[in-house]
């Protein structure tokens, strides 16, 4: 009796840490379910035309939201990623039946992650921040200024910020986040932070080491982000440039 009943407790031990696991699994789906509804609300996401009055309020035009509205987070499971090369992608389970579509951005709970370059009907591929080939225009959360991100190849765990000019006040440890001239991003999320700053003597710009927000070694949940207004900036974009021509 002794013996079964160690036995069986045993059992039951391993059991509940299974339905645990599955549970805990549970939970984190419904935090990341409820977090891309919290980021919805971020003031953001919306975007009005200029008007010639100036216009200030301190709550979000949710009940008219469409007039306004210009970024929309969808979750996504990570079911594929690669760090160790120079061209690093992610695979997320959620395709063009779920709305995704090739050039949108893709976040996670820490930061930018890259941006979608191929979809399937249920699965989707990222071009990571840890791409050689990947940039992505971002500022300095302080003062403003703007340069370009990308990848040396070397370490996962940092990237670069060229053409900070050397008027800007900066520190290590700044933070760099988006900016909102990208139509891939809204503006202010975290993109990382200052670990070191390259004076090059020839040049009157900065090289910024940053240290990435989000942890590529273990995202996995991420959020595709559909900029709906889009469509109707490169429209417009693409007949100017036929004009000009």
């Amino acid at each position: 009796m002794n013996v079964a009943g160690e036995i069986t407790g045993k059992l039951d031990e391993k059991y509940n840490g299974i339905e645990y696991y599955f549970q805990l699994k549970k939970t984190n789906e419904q935090l990341v379910i409820e977090n891309s509804k919290l980021r919805q609300l971020l003031k953001e996401n919306y975007e009005n035309a200029d008007v010639p009055k100036m216009l200030i309020t301190d709550t979000i035009k949710t009940d008219s939201f469409r007039q306004s509205l210009k970024y929309i987070y969808m979750p996504a499971k990570v079911v594929g990623s690669s760090v160790l090369s120079q061209a690093n992608f992610l695979t997320i389970h959620r395709g063009s039946l779920q709305q995704v579509k090739p050039n949108m951005g893709v976040v996670s709970s820490q930061g930018i992650v890259g941006s979608v370059v191929n979809v399937s009907e249920n699965y989707a591929t990222v071009m990571s921040l840890l791409n050689r080939n990947y940039k992505v225009v971002a500022k300095l959360k302080n003062g403003g200024e703007r340069g370009t991100v990308e990848w040396d190849g070397t370490n996962p765990s940092f990237v670069t910020l060229k053409d900070i000019p050397k008027s800007a006040k900066v520190k290590k440890g700044d933070s760099v986040v988006t900016s909102s001239i990208s139509s891939l991003f809204p503006g202010n999320i975290m993109v990382g932070v200052v670990e070191e700053i390259v004076d090059d003597k020839s040049s009157n710009f900065y090289t910024l080491k940053l240290r990435t927000g989000t942890n590529f070694f273990s995202v996995e949940y991420v959020y595709v982000i559909d900029n709906i207004q889009y469509g109707e900036q490169k429209k417009l974009e693409d007949s100017t440039r036929k004009k000009v021509q």
